[in-house]
Order: C-alpha cells, then sequence, then structure tokens
C-alpha cells in the first residue's frame, strides 16, 4: 500500500468514524436543548472567555484546525491523489462545480430580493464527514471508485466554500491586518522555498497569521487553507512535512473539533410552528438546493463532461451511483451551518436554517443510502 492510498483509507476511516460520532452528537444536542435542561445548555455555549463565547472560539478558532485538515488533504489530491492526473480530476470538478451552481440557482430563485438572498451559499456545502460515513455503512456494496469520487468532489465543493466565504461574506476589511496576514503567510512560503521542515515555525506563525485574519475582517479559518499550502509537501512519503502534520489531525479534527462544533451549533429548541419554518423561501431554498439541486446538478454536469468526451466514467461506476452520490452531497450540515452563521444575523432565522439544514440533510442522506443500497442489488 503506497503512501498516497494509506493516508486517502486513514482520511477516510476517519470521516467514516466522525460521521457517524456527529450523528450521535447532533441527536444527543438537539434531545438536551429541547429538555427541561434547554436554557442551561443553551447559555453554556454564549458562556464568554477572552471577550469572546465558547461557540465563537469553536466557530473560529478550533474549525481553523478542521480546515487546515481539508487544506492538506486538497494539497495531497493535488500532488498524488485523484486530483493529480487532470483527466481523472475533471469528472469529480464538474460534479462539484455542479453541485455548487444548481442549488445556488435554486435558491436565489426562491429568495433574491428578500432577506434570505444571502444565504445562497447554504446549500451549495457538502459535509465530508456525513457522507462518507453514510456512504461506509453500505460497506462493500459500493466500489472503490465511489469513495474517491465523492471524497475527491467534497473536498473540491469545500474549497468552493472557502472561496465564497471569502468573497461574498466578508464585509469589512481592515487592510493593515489583512496586509500583515498576507506578510506572514508570504514569510511562511519563503520557508517552504528554503526547505525548513521544522513545523514549529509554520505553526507559530500559522498562529500569528489566525490572530491578524481574525482582526481584518475577512473570516480567519481561511488562515488553515493558506498555511496548509504553505506547509511543505516534500516527496509526500510518511516522513513528509505535510504528511505528518495530516496524519496527526485525522482523529482531533474527527472525534474533538467536529463533534464540539456539533454539540455547539446543533442547541436548537424546537417549537410548535416548525410548519411556519418550513414554509419560509429561504427554508425551501435550502431544502430544495441540498435534497434536489445537488443530486440534479452534480449529475447533469458529470455526464455532460463525460458525452462530450471531457473526461471518462471509471469502469466499476454507473450513473446510479453517481445519483447516489450526488444525494450523499446534500448532506450539507458543517459547512452549510457554518456558512448560515455568517450569512445571516437575526437569531432567529440562523436557528430556523440550521433547523432546515438539519432535516434537509437528514432526507438527502437517507436518500442516498437507499438509492445505492437498492440499485446496489
Amino acid at each position: 500500500m503506497n503512501v498516497s492510498t494509506k493516508l486517502f483509507k486513514d482520511f477516510f476511516e476517519s470521516e467514516k468514524a466522525g460521521g457517524l460520532i456527529l450523528i450521535f452528537c447532533t441527536i444527543v444536542s438537539l434531545i438536551v436543548a429541547n429538555s427541561a435542561f434547554g436554557n442551561s445548555y443553551q447559555e453554556f455555549w454564549h458562556t464568554q472567555f477572552a471577550n469572546h463565547s465558547l461557540e465563537h472560539w469553536i466557530n473560529d478558532g478550533l474549525m481553523t484546525i478542521f480546515f487546515l485538515l481539508i487544506g492538506l488533504e486538497l494539497e495531497r489530491e493535488i500532488y498524488l491523489g485523484e486530483l493529480s492526473n487532470i483527466k481523472d480530476a475533471l469528472l469529480p470538478i464538474f460534479g462539484a462545480f455542479g453541485g455548487m451552481i444548481f442549488p445556488a440557482g435554486i435558491f436565489l430563485l426562491l429568495t433574491f430580493g428578500t432577506i434570505g438572498q444571502s444565504g445562497a451559499g447554504i446549500p451549495m456545502a457538502t459535509d465530508i464527514a456525513f457522507a462518507l460515513g453514510i456512504l461506509s455503512l453500505l460497506g462493500n456494496k459500493v466500489p472503490l471508485s465511489l469513495k474517491i469520487f465523492l471524497t475527491a468532489l467534497a473536498v473540491i465543493d469545500d474549497l468552493g466554500a472557502i472561496i465564497i466565504i471569502a468573497i461574498f461574506y466578508t464585509k469589512t476589511i481592515l487592510w493593515t491586518n489583512l496586509f500583515a496576514a498576507i506578510g506572514i503567510f508570504g514569510f511562511l512560503l519563503i520557508l517552504n522555498r528554503l526547505k525548513v521542515r521544522n513545523l514549529i515555525p509554520y505553526l507559530l506563525g500559522g498562529v500569528a497569521m489566525w490572530y491578524f485574519m481574525l482582526n481584518s475582517g475577512v473570516h480567519a479559518t481561511i488562515t488553515g487553507v493558506l498555511l496548509a499550502f504553505a506547509i511543505p509537501f516534500g516527496s509526500g512519503n510518511e516522513k513528509s512535512t505535510s504528511y505528518i502534520l495530516q496524519h496527526f489531525l485525522h482523529k482531533p479534527v474527527a472525534f474533538f473539533i467536529l463533534p464540539l462544533f456539533a454539540l455547539a451549533n446543533t442547541a436548537l429548541t424546537i417549537g410548535d410552528n416548525v410548519g411556519e419554518i418550513l414554509l419560509q423561501n429561504y427554508s425551501i431554498g435550502i431544502a430544495l438546493g441540498l435534497i434536489v439541486g445537488k443530486p440534479l446538478g452534480i449529475f447533469l454536469l458529470s455526464f455532460t463532461a463525460v458525452s462530450l468526451g471531457i473526461c471518462k466514467l471509471p469502469e466499476d461506476l454507473n450513473w446510479k451511483s453517481i445519483i447516489g452520490a450526488g444525494f450523499l452531497g446534500g448532506i450539507g450540515f458543517t459547512m452549510s451551518i457554518f456558512i448560515t452563521l455568517l450569512a445571516f444575523s437575526d437569531p432567529n432565522i440562523i436557528n430556523n436554517a440550521k433547523f432546515v439544514i438539519l432535516v434537509s440533510s437528514l432526507i438527502a442522506g437517507l436518500l442516498g443510502f437507499l438509492y445505492l443500497k437498492i440499485s446496489a442489488k
């Protein structure tokens, strides 16, 4: 087993287990939030520490580490993995592109000119952990190529979400701090070119870059992706700096950071106005975007690219598999909730959108699981 295959297996296994833990944490969080301890539970996440709430530290601090892992995985995919061969990479690239455009288009059709319009990025995202967690439940009934396709698609999807966050969800920029962050990034790139392999200066520089990015107006989690590409990749073997850090981060992210994010961001009180929540134009946009737009966009653009001879479908895959992966791509959860926090300022809209994301992701996951299970027979 080569290094790239081993890391993909590690990544898939950690995301698979992490996805199942995310489901458990979400259920627990919803139960506690709607129990007699609901108010205390919600207040806990708003406990102030160093002028910020615990929820803020998780969303702007710990999630930067999650984005760092995504960046490292993306870098590996580009150098050694599914994205290293442009012919192989084009299928998940087109799929991811369709999976972003169609949901956003559906959402904007329903919300254009309303207060919900700013949430167009919400249904564009795919949750890697949840999607791979559901796919893993099918075991050997799905081919390895589908797991690789979905992983590459979700990683590209996350890159798209990161770009969207940087461009569309940055409101006020403090240029001095932004230039300081960019300057630190440039310094780390110089260290990379000088073949400095010690992780310590990169991590210290990453913390400083995060601080200035946090105070620049650009979302601080972008730092994680920038840092990933500054860290030396080398040959990508087990002794490379990038490999060592990526391998180390798998378990803390899957078993601590993402579950903590789920607990902090799904403390939702479900009242008796569920019908009213689901009928809001942004709610319908999120639901249709994730459940319909995702699979439709992923399938149509993948099919178009293959039909035009731009790329080819792996031999062990068929279009039913791609449709099934498209439904799993509709599991937004982590990234969708993350974008919700940036898109809206009204607490009621945020809570409503979170609830719809949970329901829609559950439906998309069930549809994907059942569709792939039936088609495998």
